[in-house]
């Protein structure tokens, strides 16, 4: 988990071979080649008229949390192993898409957050196997690198 942390904050750090490829008036996403697998690094970017506590409400990685209620990309999220305060073993299942073509998946992550003195405060996971959590039936298992999301104050 704390390497999964450094590697976003590496991320966060180098603003070197990110190209735009979506943007509205609120969230601009951007891509750049990974280093570590064979394909792109995706991040989105917007500025959310709340404060980062709020923010940070409905996309901390809890159970019983926001983030199944407004993200229709994730149908659940549960706790399999709470390791401290800040780091646990969770497993987050996806729906079906393109009218069933896509299968549910599940992915299994060991999470942490953080909270810096700037105020920011990140999530940050990736892929590991625990034996609470076996493969489930009708679920394909999704492999996570490095990802999260990281709540920045800004002025104002």
């Amino acid at each position: 988990a704390e390497a999964a942390a450094e590697q976003l904050r590496l991320y966060r750090r180098d603003p070197d071979g990110w190209r735009g490829c979506r943007s509205t008036g609120e969230v601009a996403v951007s891509w750049r080649p990974s280093a570590e697998f064979a394909g792109n690094l995706y991040k989105g970017e917007g500025i959310l008229p709340a404060s980062p506590q709020n923010v940070w409400e409905c996309i901390k990685p809890v159970a019983g949390g926001l983030r199944t209620k407004w993200d229709q990309n994730v149908k659940n999220f549960e706790v399999i192993e709470a390791i401290s305060d800040t780091v646990s073993v969770c497993r987050t299942t996806t729906p079906s898409a393109c009218m069933r073509v896509i299968s549910p998946r599940e992915f299994v992550d060991v999470v942490v957050m953080k909270q810096y003195e700037d105020g920011t405060m990140l999530s940050a996971a990736t892929n590991v196997e625990h034996p609470l959590c076996p493969p489930q039936p009708n679920f394909v298992r999704g492999f996570n690198y490095p990802c999260g999301c990281f709540c920045i104050p800004v002025p104002g």
